[in-house]
């Protein structure tokens, strides 16, 4: 998800695949940073983000950073780089809808203020929560959505509810005036045009997991097999 874009930035056509790994680079390239090492290669910054080189130059060429020849990147300009394209140089206010299990801990999470958001509102449609303090922060009941955004100027809505009622919370964050939605919620969400998604599915990424574990345990097993075949043929 591209966030809004700044004003007087200059437009440039960044592919949607390179803006996803963005962040990615974005995360290695602090660990690096935080080794002390002024410069990173291709090589090493593709190692750290799990790709390949070519692949990590041409996604940094569309930020107009090539690099230097022997010397590689500046670490810390290109990190100046990625958060400027990625719209990080301000704390992006972000409003958290349900105020359950995973939004207690979405709420307590210290890594949002790191990486460029600022927690500025929890909303619940229970009344018995409203009032409650989660991270320092009151909830609020979801009728107060449009005042919240509006004071907060609030442009990331995230959604922690139960899935049947996720299309009305969607409908209320897009009438309050977000246009930028995080859905943790396990349905698929109809919006407007111009009112950008992404739909993160905890179950689906375990279960693409399960396919890779179970991938490499038959690779595991056909190895065993092959090792018993070769000791009963060996003279």
């Amino acid at each position: 998800m591209q966030p809004p874009k700044r004003p007087g930035s200059r437009e440039r056509s960044i592919p949607e695949a390179t803006v996803g790994r963005l962040p990615v680079y974005l995360r290695g390239l602090v660990d690096i940073a935080e080794s002390g090492a002024p410069t990173v290669s291709s090589e090493e910054l593709a190692e750290a983000a799990g790709v390949n080189s070519a692949k990590v130059r041409k996604d940094l060429s569309h930020l107009g950073s090539y690099g230097t020849r022997g010397v590689g990147y500046d670490v810390a300009y290109l990190i100046h780089q990625i958060r400027r394209e990625l719209g990080l140089t301000q704390h992006w206010a972000i409003v958290i809808v349900g105020i359950g299990n995973l939004g207690h801990a979405l709420a307590n999470y210290k890594g949002f203020a790191e990486r460029g958001f600022r927690v500025a509102g929890l909303v619940d449609s229970d009344r018995a929560k409203v009032g409650e303090m989660v991270g320092g922060i009151p909830i609020r009941h979801v009728d107060d959505l449009p005042e919240l955004v509006a004071a907060e100027q609030i442009a990331i809505g995230v959604i922690a509810t139960p899935a049947a009622v996720v299309q009305e919370v969607a409908d209320r964050m897009v009438g309050a005036g977000i246009r930028s939605i995080l859905n943790f919620a396990p349905a698929v969400i109809a919006v407007p045009a111009g009112v950008s998604v992404r739909k993160v599915d905890l179950a689906i990424e375990l279960q693409i997991l399960a396919f890779y574990e179970q991938r490499k345990a038959t690779l595991a097993e056909v190895k065993r097999r092959g090792r018993a075949v070769a000791d009963l043929t060996r003279p």
